[in-house]
């Protein structure tokens, strides 16, 4: 994945294994904390961050026109700040990778899975707040 240093703009890639991890711009050798955003995951990425993630990935597989999806998006975002560093958060499109939906199984939307070393540690459908998601991906 690329991500642009804070300081000095750079773009670093930055292997899915590390996106837990605190690093270094190549450039300005400035920190480059630990993810703490959502990551939009392509088919490819997705396959990166679940075959090399060191750290549960919280995913979200939802649509833009699903309301509760848009609804579950600023909670989804909270969870990533606060689980930056623990687990890596995805969030998948059911629209543009429905491929990827129906390998898990995804019926209804909002869904959540949550992935450790590549496998399902559990999944659940329906609307969650930050609180919950966390509670989710730590237990």
């Amino acid at each position: 994945m690329i991500r642009a240093c804070q300081q000095c703009g750079q773009r670093n890639r930055v292997p899915g294994a590390h996106l837990a991890d605190q690093g270094r711009c190549g450039a300005c050798k400035a920190a480059l904390p630990p993810l703490a955003m959502p990551v939009d995951a392509d088919e490819a990425l997705f396959e990166e961050l679940v075959g090399q993630a060191r750290v549960p990935v919280l995913v979200d597989f939802w649509a833009p026109w699903c309301q509760p999806c848009v609804l579950a998006g600023p909670e989804v975002a909270k969870a990533a700040a606060a689980l930056s560093g623990q687990a890596v958060v995805a969030k998948v499109n059911t629209e543009q990778y429905p491929a990827l939906a129906a390998r898990f199984g995804v019926r209804s939307i909002p869904n959540f899975v949550v992935l450790d070393a590549g496998r399902v540690k559990k999944q659940q459908a329906g609307m969650m707040n930050h609180e919950q998601l966390m509670r989710f991906v730590q237990s």
